[in-house]
């Protein structure tokens, strides 16, 4: 099946969760990423940076995640850098925001005043559709693989995570060269590692 198609198809399924579902869910997933190796091994005072996300589109929340930050870990949101790749800028609720040329809020800071990929230790990415390997299919825009291509030929940090709805897996996803293959992806669910399908 052409990306395009398959994408349309998951995006739809996306949006078509009952309000209720979508709630619990959140919360279940958030429940999974806490638990995850980089956080939950990682001594708590060390911290880091937790890139999330502004969900769109039908995209699950991540506020339950946020709140549920152990100390010292500072969550961000990405800001689009006119290099055609994503900074990141630490974000609370309450902090001002300024809407993307894709609609999408974002923190209201100068791009080149935010951080940029690999000062992240943790990323959680929004995925449109993903199978069991780690492989995801995003929106095709392309920021996220432009702005961790570098995880091609280094190890993480930072650790990269796709977060999507149990509804929104496939049964394989077509890779091209230029896809980052994540280390993790978590639904409500189900956590899938890379480690497990090398």
């Amino acid at each position: 099946m052409l990306r395009k198609t398959l994408r349309a198809q998951l995006r739809e399924v996306r949006r078509s969760l009952p309000a209720a579902q979508r709630i619990a869910a959140a919360d279940a997933l958030a429940q999974r990423l806490l638990a995850l190796p980089m956080l939950a091994q990682t001594d708590p005072s060390a911290g880091g940076y937790v890139a999330g996300y502004w969900a769109m589109d039908g995209e699950i929340g991540l506020h339950a995640l946020q709140l549920g930050l152990p100390k010292g870990w500072i969550y961000c949101l990405p800001i689009l850098h006119p290099d055609g790749t994503l900074r990141f800028a630490p974000w609370h609720p309450g902090d001002s925001l300024v809407t993307n040329r894709y609609g999408i809020p974002e923190p209201d800071i100068s791009p080149d005043a935010a951080l940029r990929a690999d000062a992240m230790t943790l990323v959680l990415l929004p995925l449109v559709g993903f199978d069991a390997h780690c492989h995801r299919l995003g929106m095709g825009g392309g920021w996220y693989d432009r702005s961790f291509a570098f995880r091609n030929t280094q190890p993480a940090p930072p650790w990269l995570v796709g977060v999507g709805f149990a509804a929104q897996q496939t049964d394989a996803i077509a890779h091209e060269y230029w896809d980052i293959r994540m280390d993790a992806i978590c639904c409500e669910n189900a956590t899938y590692f890379r480690e497990d399908h090398a």
